[in-house]
């Protein structure tokens, strides 16, 4: 009984943030991102016992959260698990260039990790701010890396 009643908390706490992410694109938007009509996107955050088993499907969630100023729902099941998000100003690679663009994005980031690394290695001791720099060069290449596993993956319709 304890573990239902969590999952109702869960479930609510969901729903609320549901209702969050399709306010904020607006409901006629949210219709027309995911194909879906104002009843469905209600019953998806509705707190009626009748609707309370179902839930968004995750590509609309996706697509609404493209849209949106904010990504509540993923925000909100990152909170459940205590992950923190944070924010990037960081673009995605352009889609136009594919894999091809990737491949480019690739090379220069990691020649653009080298270089960080040659330059904290020169005096035989990476220091703190150092080794700062070089995670950030490390994150912005596995960002290169998973954009281009995702455009190989489409290419492939894997």
């Amino acid at each position: 009984m304890g573990n239902a009643k969590r999952m109702s908390s869960y479930g609510r706490y969901l729903k609320k943030h549901t209702e969050a992410l399709v306010k904020d694109v607006g409901i006629e938007a949210a219709c027309e991102l995911t194909g879906k009509s104002k009843a469905t996107l209600g019953r998806y955050y509705s707190d009626h016992d009748e609707h309370s088993d179902r839930y968004m499907p995750v590509d609309a969630v996706a697509a609404l959260e493209a849209a949106a100023s904010y990504p509540h729902v993923t925000s909100a099941l990152a909170e459940m698990k205590n992950i923190t998000l944070s924010y990037s100003a960081d673009r995605p690679n352009d889609d136009k260039g594919g894999v091809n663009n990737d491949v480019v994005m690739l090379s220069q980031r990691f020649a653009m990790l080298m270089g960080e690394y040659n330059q904290s290695i020169e005096d035989g001791v990476i220091s703190e701010n150092e080794a700062k720099r070089l995670l950030r060069e490390t994150l912005a290449l596995q960002k290169v890396l998973m954009t281009m596993k995702m455009h190989l993956e489409d290419d492939r319709e894997i």
